[in-house]
């Protein structure tokens, strides 16, 4: 069998081409020597484990003998894991998305051996197809450019580059340093996402649907701040349609990365660890505000799905499960988008029985043929996609779980998706938050579920200590995969995982996780700050960086720039230091006039800045037995607020029980209310804010 350089990765997506017969460097000093010693440009593709493109082109090209001569002749090839190396493939993909006008994965890139790129592009096909060329023909021409046309090539890659440096340089000049965005910048967004919203259906937009969590977060914090009833609704009704449909994995739980139609219906089905994490934080957004149970077992369906089929033995979370698998167990590699979750009706009544088989294909809106119209992919012919078509009942609970039982025993017998297995320090800290915010929902209604999920969020929290962290440097790195950490942390994994620390001390209130929490931040300002313009920069500086970004688009996962404000802003108030929120306010400087022009990018940000504006509110809890209070406070939806239990330091540590009883103490603007010591008491108190 043939091996490549990939064989010594850890990355399974670098593993996944280990066999290739294209001669496969990892990005690094050993490829970028190879190609300034043999002056060959570098082919660089770039994709993650879990990308159905990724794997055709694979199947098509990179397995293909001819092609692979042809690559391993005329270029160096190079593999990136994006979600190892989010460094270079924003750089990249910048550039493919300036020069084409469209970006995704695969990324197919050719740069100089100095790292700079004149042609790309993502998936390509083997041969001539819809009046484009293939990619054989495309490497011989770009093959034969680089001989005969090199100065042009070059040229045009550094001007590009110059291009592409002065349109990333987010951030203004020291004249404008300490502007703040308008407070016009979040009214822009509301309107923003109210015209592309979809009143029937929910989400932004159409075909392709993406849930897009920031949006939500944004909707329901402005709600909170302006009683804005429509915010509220949009959001609501995006996760009512959502947990309807079939991007919603209504057997096993959790939900798939996007719907390739307006429905929610037909998904793209592999599954991300960070969709999870933020869809479950914005489910229970839901539950408080609205108070309805259906956005709680919402999330439960996530979590139990995540602790079920991504949870390492030690606590840590794995990344993601693909979409593809095979269909029939005797043929492990034909491969078909969604095999594994589509089910036919002869399939249903087999397993369930007639009567029952027809009461859950009415309930999950299955047919005979089934139930996917111009079906575009062949797997999916007379299967079915299942969706909720009728409301389930209290009374068909019970029906519903034998089924569940039954078909998820069934499913498990099928071939399961590949599992990315490494452990990512951002996606990580995005569940632990999660979890640690499911633990304070869940003690009104489930308290056992509650004790899970903050043990759930406290071990993923000591397993991302052990193994990411370094505490005597500061450190943070980014991949843990069988006993190997690897690769410096970027801003996203130290602002989630600053992020993490304070949502865990708000559900366990432990004084050490605010201390950890000052060294991730001082190490994050240290590291990222840019002191001539505001914002951290995504990376640190290094060689093998041809540009040095600040990310500046909340997209399926949130902007680092918007997590670390947020966090910073919230440390502030708990470490008592304003250097945190000057920290916090820079960041919101640097990005003042991308806030202020091009507010719909930036969601999660706008979640910061209105966490700067609002009143300064803190709920200090002291005695013995907070807990009454405390299902109080997590039944209502209070993101502007800092929880406290029994502060030993400060002024805050002034506080203390009233005749030896539990007391609450509410402050705003750094003025309290006289203490209550009733639960009643509190909530009328809250209530009257």
């Amino acid at each position: 069998m043939t091996t490549n350089s990939l064989i010594h990765e850890k990355s399974p997506y670098l593993l996944q081409h280990a066999h290739n017969p294209v001669d496969w460097l990892p990005w690094g000093e050993a490829a970028f020597r190879k190609a300034r010693e043999q002056d060959k440009p570098i082919f660089l593709s770039v994709g993650y484990s879990t990308c159905h493109w990724c794997h055709v082109m694979e199947r098509e090209s990179f397995e293909n003998e001819e092609l692979a001569a042809v690559l391993n002749e005329y270029f160096v090839p190079v593999k990136v894991d994006r979600e190892e190396r989010p460094d270079v493939d924003r750089i990249y993909m910048l550039f493919v998305q300036t020069t084409t006008g469209s970006g995704g994965w695969p990324m197919s890139v050719w740069l100089t051996p100095q790292l700079k790129a004149f042609y790309g592009g993502t998936y390509f096909a083997p041969d001539a197809r819809y009046g484009r060329p293939g990619f054989r023909s495309i490497l011989l021409q770009i093959s034969d450019a680089w001989k005969t046309q090199r100065a042009k090539l070059v040229d045009s890659s550094e001007q590009v580059l110059r291009d592409l440096s002065a349109y990333a340089s987010v951030g203004d000049p020291a004249e404008k340093a300490d502007q703040l965005p308008s407070q016009d910048a979040l009214s822009s967004c509301y309107l923003g996402l109210r015209r592309s919203f979809d009143a029937k259906l929910g989400g932004f937009g159409g075909a392709p649907k993406f849930p897009r969590p920031v949006n939500l977060n944004f909707l329901f914090r402005y709600y909170a701040r302006t009683g804005e009833e429509e915010a509220r609704e949009m959001a609501l009704l995006t996760l009512r349609e959502m947990a309807k449909g079939g991007m919603h994995d209504q057997l096993g739980g959790g939900f798939h990365r996007y719907s390739v139609d307006e429905y929610w219906f037909v998904p793209h089905f592999e599954k991300m660890l960070y969709d999870q994490a933020q869809l479950a934080a914005a489910y229970l957004d839901a539950y408080q505000i609205s108070g309805e149970s259906q956005y709680a077992e919402a999330a439960r369906d996530i979590f139990e799905y995540v602790l079920r089929d991504l949870r390492h033995p030690d606590g840590g979370f794995y990344c993601a499960e693909d979409a593809d698998s095979a269909s029939d167990p005797a043929k492990p590699n034909e491969k078909g988008e969604g095999a594994f979750y589509i089910w036919s009706q002869a399939e249903l009544d087999q397993l369930l029985g007639p009567e029952r088989g027809a009461w859950f294909a009415r309930a999950f809106g299955c047919r005979q043929n089934g139930n996917v119209e111009n079906d575009p992919h062949a797997e999916f012919t007379g299967r079915n996609i299942l969706y909720r078509a009728e409301p389930l009942s209290v009374q068909d609970a019970p029906r519903f779980a034998e089924c569940q039982r039954i078909l998820l025993e069934a499913r498990g017998q099928r071939p399961r998706p590949h599992l990315d297995d490494k452990i990512l320090t951002s996606w990580n800290a995005l569940m632990i938050s999660a979890f640690a915010r499911g633990a304070q929902s869940f003690e009104v209604f489930d308290p056992p579920a509650a004790a899970r999920y903050r043990e759930a969020a406290s071990a993923a929290w000591r397993f991302v200590m052990k193994n990411l962290c370094d505490v005597d440097t500061r450190t943070v790195y980014r991949r843990w995969r069988e006993g190997e950490r690897a690769v410096d942390g970027f801003l996203d994994d130290y602002a989630a995982l600053l992020q993490a620390h304070l949502d865990l001390y708000e559900t366990t209130f432990e004084p050490s996780l605010l201390s950890m929490a000052r060294w991730l931040a001082d190490a994050m300002v240290e590291r990222f700050d840019d002191p001539a313009s505001g914002g951290l920069f995504s990376s640190v500086e290094a060689p093998d960086l041809v540009l040095r970004l600040k990310e500046d688009y909340d997209g399926a996962e949130p902007a680092g720039n918007s997590v670390a404000a947020g966090a910073l802003l919230r440390l502030a108030g708990y470490a008592q230091n304003e250097s945190y929120r000057h920290a916090a306010t820079r960041i919101l400087s640097g990005f003042a006039s991308r806030l202020d022009q091009q507010s719909p990018t930036l969601p999660q940000m706008l979640c910061a800045w209105m966490y700067e504006l609002a009143p300064k509110r803190q709920i200090v809890l002291a005695g013995p037995s907070p807990k009454p209070f405390l299902e109080e406070i997590h039944k209502r939806f209070l993101p502007f607020t800092l929880l406290f239990a029994n502060p030993s330091d400060g002024i805050l540590g002034a506080m203390t029980p009233v005749d030896g009883n539990t007391a609450a103490y509410v402050c705003e603007n750094y003025a309290c209310q006289l203490p209550v010591t009733t639960v009643e008491q509190l909530a009328s108190l809250l209530d009257s804010h």
